[in-house]
């Protein structure tokens, strides 16, 4: 059975750093595609990042296209997304998501993806 389980969130101030981990039981290579998302109280989801497993392909939303960065270890059984320059509208519940079949030009909607971790949460203060 599929598990992601999400691990790094917490608080930080403006302009600080975190990582957020997804360890995927049975490793990542079975998926095409790997995401994380957000979402804050009120607000949608957000697809922040994407990576297609075995293209290499990265995709970022363009709010945090240069503070973030999502990459994947050799083992292939973790992602993460390493968060510089936090901001307080950073502030959300972050969530990894996989999926077996994955569309580059969607790769920001969640409905393409069939597996999700419990989420993390992510508080940044000014």
């Amino acid at each position: 059975q599929v598990q992601l389980m999400e691990s790094g969130g917490g608080s930080v101030q403006t302009g600080g750093s975190l990582r957020l981990s997804c360890a995927a039981l049975g490793g990542t290579s079975s998926f095409a595609c790997m995401a994380w998302f957000r979402q804050s109280p009120g607000k949608g989801r957000e697809g922040v990042a994407a990576l297609f497993v075995s293209s290499g392909r990265i995709y970022y939303a363009d709010s945090v296209k240069g503070r973030f960065a999502i990459s994947q270890d050799n083992a292939k059984t973790t992602v993460y997304l390493q968060m510089n320059s936090l901001k307080p509208e950073d502030t959300a519940m972050y969530y990894c998501a996989a999926s077996t079949i994955c569309s580059y030009s969607n790769w920001y909607d969640g409905r393409q993806f069939d597996y999700w971790g419990q989420g993390t949460q992510v508080t940044v203060s000014s």
